[in-house]
């Protein structure tokens, strides 16, 4: 690249706390653009994937930039039709996650407005970025079974259409330092909330207690305004267990992912596991559920039928009695080896332009 950078802009319609860690990465290694990010806040999910448009639509920046990078939840076909200078600015669409696949919340109002808001974006797009292949397949398996329902006047090819401009970008992880490993420190480091089923951890160290095997708990990710009730179950239960409990500054976190054993993921959702991925970074043995993106980087050794409570006990309870199995080699999704497989598709992007 010559001394003159070109001005892309990053746009996330989501500003949950994952979002803005990638585009705060993004930004910082891939110096050969001059960005401009702007971010909505990371809350009221339904009004910020459809009214984005609306609450940019005096925001932008005057300028026109070389390229766009758009978070899935950003509605880019609208915004394109708004600002018809950005019509043809090259566009790279990155799913973080799909609504297809995304499990919806007990409070959730069944909506496709979703669904169709990615569907538009993804069409509008010169480029479809997937952080994994489970991401990429899950939402073109919902999106033919939308298509196969609506009524008539559907093109054949859409799936196809998209799945030939898609390619497959992980979100870069900075490896973590190992440090005086605690093969009985079992970690937890997702959110307490309902897509990560953390009531299937706690009944499984419930069980794993009543053994009499002998380990500790290290409690992290971010726990929400309202205590989980399987959170609330392990304090009242195995208090002495515990050696961690809370959402930690990032240097404390990094700490207890170096020292823990294993780490444990009971998901009824994960496009990447960008935690399983860290913690396994450090040397922690993943033990996770045989489904979503986990068979991408997770050997069938480390993986229980998901949901299987029993299944997820033994296998800690073997790994605890007999030693831990081998490390697993994650290594393929540091920034070390993503950020140039990024930069060539940034950078592929002004030259097809």
């Amino acid at each position: 690249m010559t001394a003159h950078r070109p001005e892309a802009w990053l746009l996330s319609a989501y500003g949950a706390a994952s979002h803005r860690a990638w585009a705060e990465q993004l930004i910082d290694g891939q110096d050969a653009f001059s960005w401009q990010h702007l971010e909505l806040p990371g809350r009221h999910f339904a009004w910020r994937i459809r009214g984005n448009p609306l609450s940019w639509l005096d925001a932008l920046p005057t300028s026109t930039p070389g390229l766009i990078v758009a978070t899935s939840m950003v509605d880019l076909a609208t915004i394109k039709g708004l600002h018809p200078r950005l019509a043809k600015v090259p566009c790279l669409l990155y799913f973080h996650e799909n609504q297809f696949a995304y499990p919806a919340s007990p409070e959730q109002v069944a909506s496709v407005e979703p669904q169709m808001v990615q569907l538009y974006g993804a069409l509008a797009a010169d480029r479809v970025a997937f952080n994994s292949e489970y991401n990429r397949d899950s939402f073109l398996a919902g999106l033919n079974t939308l298509l196969a329902r609506l009524p008539d006047a559907v093109p054949a090819d859409v799936a196809k259409r998209i799945l030939d401009r898609s390619t497959i970008l992980p979100v870069p992880i900075h490896p973590v330092t190992p440090g005086q490993r605690d093969d009985r420190l079992i970690l937890w480091n997702h959110r307490w909330e309902y897509d990560k089923a953390p009531e299937v951890f706690a009944q499984a160290l419930l069980q794993l207690a009543a053994t009499g095997v002998g380990f500790r708990i290290a409690l992290l990710g971010s726990q929400g305004r309202v205590v989980h009730p399987a959170l609330a179950q392990l304090r009242r239960d195995l208090p002495d267990r515990i050696v961690a409990d809370g959402h930690l500054e990032v240097p404390a976190y990094r700490t207890w992912l170096g020292r823990s054993g294993i780490v444990v993921s009971t998901a009824g959702h994960e496009f990447q596991g960008l935690s399983v991925l860290e913690a396994a970074s450090a040397g922690a043995r993943p033990l996770v559920p045989d489904a979503l993106c986990y068979p991408e980087y997770v050997p069938v050794a480390y993986r229980y039928p998901a949901g299987d409570v029993e299944a997820l006990t033994e296998r800690l309870s073997l790994w605890l009695e007999d030693g831990l199995p081998p490390s697993v080699d994650v290594s393929s999704y540091t920034a070390a080896v993503l950020a140039p497989r990024w930069r060539g598709a940034l950078e592929a992007m002004l030259v097809d332009s």
